[in-house]
């Protein structure tokens, strides 16, 4: 069963990298030039605002559907012609009713946000469209935002406003195969029949023609509306390749395509913009994916600071998500400057490391209580195994151990008692008395909320300098049955009093990656009782 068709969104989201200021005659021979390829749908650009955008006669933001229709007196019967609106962009009140002269319908894209704040005015948006007279289409922005009852929520209202298609968006081109097969499945269990499920990719991974595949592999019955773009054009990593999918259906379904007339459309379109623009894969597209980011800011730091790809990555990840799913470059710019006060070159400081930890053990000393309690334990422990012994956040009273430190505080407070050539300090503890110095962004992992826990960032370290087996003792985790968790008064903290049950799983789901990670070449092990043994 041929149960796929084709939209093909150059003209809307391959636009994008240039403002979508085509020329009239470069909108007016696409479309035409796809409807003749056999394309199912074509989407003309959007719908905004004049305040927003105003139309004046060239590109594709427009401000009514009758600016569209001069590019739209020869339709062909086999295509439908859509456009797209960001839900919050245009005033539906405005929309003029439909005469079958312009669109035949309108996309509609809302976000989580949208859904959380607004979801009675959004589904008051989709019933304008279908009483004007459109075809309806709703696209769920980010899918790979909403858990699993958030979504058939979604799905509930979509049922009762039965539109054409229900989309699937990866938005930040962040979706593997999994997340594909999960959310598929999800949406065709719950989507009535009638509804089509649109799938939208974005390349950042490059996984947009293998989600497409994967997505017509498990559909079963279920028919499909694949976006796509000539050449994957688009902003930053861009979009599905059009000339991939097409070929992919002609080969291997048996499709009725014109590929010849694709191939030169290429040739015809998209070769000039890229003599001047350009998309596709990049690291920094990659960034991108993996921090869920809107491309701008991608570009932003790309092109402003001209950063390497790891500080791209660094300061991406220093950005809250929700923030990350829109640009602020006020904000962007101050979290360079945070994130260049913390980092510094630390290669050097990497090869000495490496040279003093190769081939020892090491014995990592959380400041738990345990250590009070185990204490001739882990004396006997050193004794017999004669470790490296680093300390966290204090100065251990064992010959030759190393202070390791990433608490400015402790460190503030201890510095007087240790020589600085037995101290290991992250940067953000500013050392300045020729201490081995480690870039803070190397140890943390902001995927994570507890992405700077002290000891964790020592255990990153021992993995970068490829450490063979590590012993920790000290590493409780944190207990309301005891009085102290430290292994020093002074050390009590009461900040996170509340939050010790979360904090405690939060440490051991990192832990139970961690292990995974270094399993197969690092030997992890404790020496005294923790919370965290469960997750190992």
């Amino acid at each position: 069963m041929k149960n796929v068709e084709l939209l093909d969104c150059t003209l809307r989201d391959g636009g994008r990298i240039i403002d979508c200021a085509f020329t009239d005659y470069q909108i007016g021979d696409l479309i035409k030039k796809l409807s003749d390829a056999k394309i199912n749908y074509i989407e003309v650009g959007f719908l905004r605002d004049p305040a927003r955008k105003k139309y004046e006669g060239k590109g594709t933001f427009f401000n009514s559907v009758k600016e569209i229709e001069p590019f739209l007196s020869q339709k062909n019967p086999n295509t439908q012609y859509v456009a797209f609106v960001d839900y919050g962009m245009f005033d539906f009140d405005t929309l003029d009713p439909f005469d079958g002269k312009s669109i035949d319908g309108i996309r509609v894209g809302f976000t989580k946000k949208d859904f959380k704040n607004r979801w009675a005015d959004v589904q008051r948006c989709f019933s304008i469209v279908k009483e004007k007279g459109y075809k309806l289409f709703i696209q769920g922005v980010n899918s790979l935002a909403y858990d699993e009852k958030e979504l058939k929520s979604v799905l509930d209202s979509v049922n009762k406003v039965q539109p054409v298609s229900f989309g699937i968006v990866d938005t930040y081109g962040a979706m593997f195969l999994e997340d594909i097969d999960k959310i598929f499945r999800l949406v065709n269990g719950f989507l009535i029949p009638s509804v089509k499920i649109d799938l939208h990719t974005h390349n950042n991974r490059q996984m947009a023609f293998a989600l497409a595949q994967e997505a017509i592999r498990i559909s079963g019955d279920r028919r499909l509306i694949i976006d796509a773009t000539l050449e994957g054009m688009g902003k930053c990593a861009g979009n599905l390749n059009l000339e991939l999918i097409a070929d992919y259906l002609i080969q291997e379904k048996h499709y009725d395509l014109d590929f010849d007339g694709i191939l030169d459309l290429i040739d015809g379109f998209t070769f000039s913009f890229k003599k001047s623009h350009s998309w596709g894969y990049s690291i920094p597209a990659f960034m991108g994916g993996i921090y869920k980011s809107h491309p701008n800011n991608i570009i932003y730091l790309t092109e402003k600071f001209r950063l390497g790809n790891r500080d791209i990555k660094n300061i991406l990840s220093m950005i809250d998500e929700e923030t990350r799913h829109t640009y602020n470059y006020d904000n962007i710019e101050k979290k360079y400057i945070e994130y260049s006060s913390m980092s510094v070159d630390d290669e050097s400081a990497l090869e000495m490391l490496r040279a003093r930890f190769s081939e020892r053990e090491v014995l990592v000393l959380a400041p738990g209580s345990s250590l009070t309690r185990y204490g001739k334990k882990i004396e006997e422990f050193i004794a017999a195994e004669q470790p490296t012994v680093v300390s966290v956040n204090f100065v251990s009273n064992y010959p030759n151990a190393i202070s390791f430190f990433a608490n400015k505080k402790r460190f503030d407070d201890m510095i007087s008692e240790i020589s600085p050539d037995r101290v290991i300090a992250v940067s953000n503890v500013k050392p300045s008395r020729g201490e081995l110095e480690i870039s803070y962004d190397r140890l943390i992992d902001r995927r994570y909320r507890m992405f700077d826990n002290s000891t964790l960032m020592l255990l990153e370290l021992l993995r970068i300098l490829g450490v063979k087996k590590i012993t920790l003792a000290g590493f409780d985790g944190y207990s309301t049955r005891v009085k102290n968790n430290y292994c020093k008064d002074t050390y009590f903290n009461e900040r996170h009093e509340g939050e010790y049950g979360e904090i405690n799983r939060e440490v051991g789901n990192r832990m139970k990656d961690y292990i995974e990670t270094v399993g197969d070449h690092c030997e992890v092990s404790f020496l005294t009782p923790s919370i965290y043994q469960k997750y190992m």
